[in-house]
């Protein structure tokens, strides 16, 4: 899939919390049209990179850009292009769902009318009830219908599934799912739900401790780990270093198992069967949390594009 344009670039950004570095070096982008997933840990620095992207935190160095505009000079005519939706976001609780929309539409002279009335639909809101009285997973649905109906270039999305139970997350991804499919709207989501952002995201980037280890279309990060099963006639050892690529690697009697973050269909058959003759190879596609764990674990290997 190609991109027009970027949406969102940083260069070397960084943010310093007194001795704490929560964001290191950030070089990243966000292509227009695309759903980026930001994943990452607890404390990883996903939420303060969005921050810095709102200008609601200021860069200790580095720059960011949104729209080609540096974040720090964000105004009027770009934050109406935004829709912002976050787990902590403060809501009038005091004013009805109709009354929130209604204070919103005249700050936004693209709001959509008709857009409007299918989310409110989609997402079951009860116009007449006050925010108070809803539950967490509606009130956050009330968020994002107040977000998406004036059609925002680009929607960033800071942990939207955080306690909301799976009938309510099923509702926000078709949601986004069904209006992003009605023009070019780009999103940016930061999310520990894994499974929620793979029915997302066609690209995912993932932070630890403030720093990039990746970033990349979510299908070519699919294609190049797969879990790797060597079954042996018997037990044999083998002598020197195995290939950089071989994560989690473990051998035992007559079999040997690994993750190979670097699969190609012939290459990595014709690898193992030349280190282990007379074996049979089986290898299996991981989803995209078994991915993200062996990550986290470091894959006991340190390589470029892994957590270590």
């Amino acid at each position: 899939m190609t991109y027009p344009m970027n949406i969102i670039e940083t260069n070397r950004l960084t943010r310093r919390f007194w001795r704490t570095e929560a964001v290191h070096d950030l070089t990243l982008t966000v292509p227009e049209g695309s759903v980026t997933a930001l994943l990452g840990p607890n404390g990883a620095g996903k939420t303060t990179t969005l921050k810095l992207l709102m200008n609601l935190l200021t860069p200790t160095a580095g720059t960011a850009r949104v729209f080609g505009v540096d974040s720090r000079l964000l105004g009027e005519r770009e934050r109406a292009q935004i829709g912002y939706v976050s787990e902590n976001q403060q809501l009038p609780d005091w004013m009805t769902v109709r009354q929130l929309l209604d204070y919103c539409r005249p700050f936004y002279p693209g709001w959509d009318r008709t857009l409007e009335t299918q989310l409110l639909q989609r997402f079951d809101l009860p116009p007449e009830r006050k925010l108070k009285q809803l539950s967490r997973g509606m009130r956050m649905k009330a968020a994002l219908l107040s977000s998406l109906a004036y059609r925002p270039r680009l929607i960033v999305l800071d942990e939207p599934f955080s306690g909301l139970d799976p009938l309510v997350r099923d509702d926000f991804v078709r949601g986004i799912l069904e209006v992003s499919a009605q023009g070019d709207w780009t999103v940016l989501i930061s999310s520990h739900d894994i499974e929620e952002v793979e029915r997302l995201a066609d690209r995912i980037a993932v932070l630890d401790a403030g720093r990039l280890q990746f970033a990349e279309p979510t299908e070519a990060l699919l294609n190049r780990f797969r879990r790797v099963e060597v079954s042996l006639p018997r037990a044999v050892s083998t002598s020197g270093d195995s290939p950089a690529d071989w994560l989690e690697l473990e051998q035992q009697d007559g079999l040997v198992r690994f993750v190979t973050s670097q699969y190609h269909p012939d290459e990595t058959e014709q690898l193992c069967r030349a280190r282990y003759p007379e074996a049979t190879v089986t290898v299996r596609a991981m989803a995209l949390r078994e991915i993200f764990i062996v990550q986290a674990r470091g894959g006991h290997r340190t390589e470029k594009g892994i957590l270590a």
